[in-house]
């Protein structure tokens, strides 16, 4: 019996009436509605790997187990929305480039645990007229060998603002020495494996859909906050927060350059494409209390990520920020957002707070603990859905998601969560 067989007989419903189904009740959510019961959306992360019985470092190295065993855990589950988060990256790719901002599970990790991000300030505190004046150069010449090992050499290239006419050829004699031959030879290698391992996970998504089951995003859109770019890729966050207070002008202006670029290439949805509305994931990192005051994050923070979010719903997308940290003292912000077209994933919040004011006004989604998925039992934990469900729920415009990360959390917990939907209305 195939997969599709066993989806007919267990549902009574075609995987088309089951995908359909769910991406009603999630509209329906968004748009302030009362569903026929409230959606859940289960967010996998490095799950999968535990519940199947495969190292995490499949998700980087073995792309076919880490699609059957993410495909097994969502059918297992049977969520309205999931959320594949990673296998993002081959370990292949990020091995032959040396990638030093990330550390993986099978590369300098071990091959069952989560992977690493390395703080590093690739941009010198010195450099943001360089990077402004000329941000190709600057990423070619400067950017791209702190970031990676294997195009260290990049940074001999003469400046990219000087080849006018024929002085490029001047400049050829650098490809035949030994250490450009070895840049090219990375990136054909780093190349053919990244189109292997896209060709094989860009598939999942459709193969899902044919069994029933939406995403939680589809791609597009400008992104997140720009001041995340800067904190994440570009300056560290040691070197953003020194610079809100030594050089905040030249911060600010940089902000506002990511989103003019992101904006320039962004397209708009395409709403013939399977799914609607199309949804937009937007991770957020250092807009929370315990990165800046609230007088930073008005000047800083919010500026930049309600232009990113209002742009993307121009283009046609329900942008559905998750607010990493606590948000608690800035929830008033969000009001400033148009009804129903966007939907705020709250990680450490007061959610019935968070229902107080936004309520009738932006669909919530949230926030069951980590913790308690992981250290708690399953009574706890329907108990716990049992209350958000109550009070979130009420009226519509509520999605019940894990708070963050599950990687380690109890098969059972993650069942009790996903089942108290059906349970409580």
């Amino acid at each position: 019996m195939t997969t599709r067989d066993a989806v007919l007989k267990r549902e009574a419903k075609s995987p088309q009436e089951l995908y359909e189904e769910r991406e009603k009740r999630v509209r329906d959510a968004i748009q302030l509605k009362e569903p026929d019961r409230v959606p859940v959306l289960l967010g996998l992360g490095y799950f999968p790997a535990r519940y199947t019985g495969v190292p995490t470092s499949a998700a980087y190295y073995d792309v076919a187990a880490w699609k059957e065993a993410n495909r097994k855990t969502i059918l297992d589950f049977e969520p309205d929305l999931y959320r594949a988060s990673t296998g993002a990256n081959s370990g292949l790719v990020l091995e032959t480039l040396g990638s030093t901002q990330m550390e993986w599970p099978g590369g300098k990790l071990a091959a069952n645990v989560s992977h690493q991000m390395n703080e590093v300030e690739y941009m010198k505190e010195d450099e943001y007229d360089l990077f402004l004046s000329d941000p190709t150069d600057y990423m070619l010449r400067v950017f791209l060998p702190r970031q990676f090992r294997a195009l260290e050499p990049l940074a001999k290239l003469p400046s990219l603002n000087l080849m006018w006419g024929q002085a490029f050829a001047t400049v050829t004699p650098l490809f035949t020495t030994p250490e450009f031959r070895q840049v090219a030879e990375a990136l054909y290698k780093a190349g053919r494996e990244e189109a292997k391992w896209r060709q094989a996970m860009d598939t999942f998504e459709e193969e899902m859909a044919q069994l029933g089951f939406p995403p939680h995003a589809h791609a597009g859109g400008v992104g997140g906050a720009p001041f995340d770019m800067v904190t994440d890729n570009i300056r560290g966050m040691q070197g953003s927060m020194i610079d809100m207070y030594r050089r905040p002008e030249k911060l600010l202006a940089l902000c506002d350059k990511i989103l003019e670029w992101r904006t320039a290439r962004a397209a708009p949805a395409n709403p013939k494409k399977r799914g609607n509305p199309k949804r937009l994931f937007l991770a957020l990192h250092r807009g929370a209390a315990g990165f800046m005051s609230k007088k930073q994050f008005e000047r800083f923070y919010w500026p930049g990520l309600k232009k990113a979010i209002l742009t993307s719903i121009d283009l046609g997308f329900v942008p559905m920020p998750f607010f990493e940290g606590r948000y608690q003292d800035r929830l008033e912000y969000l009001l400033e957002l148009p009804r129903g077209k966007a939907v705020c994933h709250f990680e450490h919040m007061d959610m019935a707070r968070a229902k107080e004011v936004l309520g009738g006004h932006l669909c919530i989604m949230g926030n069951v603990p980590s913790s308690l998925l992981q250290a708690g039992s399953a009574q706890e934990v329907e108990e716990y859905c049992q209350k958000l469900i109550k009070v979130c729920g009420k009226d519509g415009g509520f999605i019940l998601t894990n708070a963050s990360a599950i990687d380690e959390a109890k098969p059972s917990n993650v069942r009790a969560m996903v089942d108290s939907v059906k349970k409580h209305r």
